[in-house]
């Protein structure tokens, strides 16, 4: 029996690999996929979201973000649909709203984001002073608009005294809380 589990469940595990991606691809087209990651120092908090219009809804997202219509997106354009994100987005720790700061923001061609290919990178961070304690992280994308989708998770830290416990998702993933704790430098 427990050769049959050594077997069976690495199969098992590469068919819902599989099939989980699969899944992901055919979203890809009809759908903007908001994938969060969210990085936790003991400095900052580090939000980077990479958008992937699909080549169903590339078009009204391209005209979101190109609002002269010239068929280019300048660096004006680019900053504007940054900050307009960054309006969606909603992060507390412990109760307490965190200002986000825009960061590097990268978008592909236009032709890139056409072909469904083109994936659109922005970053935000936020300053926090983490102390030794216990703490909730709380993080919203408040995008509207049936096309959007949602993935959202935390980079596993550094620093070896920040110790995640447990993650919460909304069924959509549009909401997202992590409880984590801090120890003293050096102590577990």
């Amino acid at each position: 029996m427990r050769a049959i589990m050594r077997v069976a469940v690495p199969v098992m595990a590469a068919m819902l690999l599989l099939s989980v991606t699969g899944m992901a691809q055919a979203h890809r087209l009809d759908e903007y996929l908001q994938a969060t990651m969210i990085g936790i120092t003991r400095q900052r908090v580090a939000v980077t979201l990479r958008l992937t219009p699909g080549r169903g809804v590339a078009p009204a997202v391209i005209h979101q973000i190109d609002s002269n219509g010239d068929g280019t997106v300048s660096p004006d354009e680019q900053h504007a649909y940054a900050t307009r994100m960054a309006r969606g987005l909603e992060i507390s720790l412990n109760g307490h709203a965190l200002s986000l700061r825009q960061g590097e923001a990268v978008f592909p061609s236009i032709a890139a984001m056409q072909a469904g290919s083109g994936v659109i990178v922005l970053q935000y961070e936020a300053t926090v002073a983490l102390k030794p304690g216990l703490y909730h992280l709380a993080y919203v994308n408040h995008a509207s608009g049936p096309d959007v989708v949602y993935l959202v998770n935390t980079l596993m830290p550094d620093d070896p005294a920040i110790h995640p416990r447990q993650q919460h998702r909304s069924v959509d993933q549009s909401s997202y809380g992590l409880e984590f704790s801090v120890t003293p430098q050096g102590g577990t």
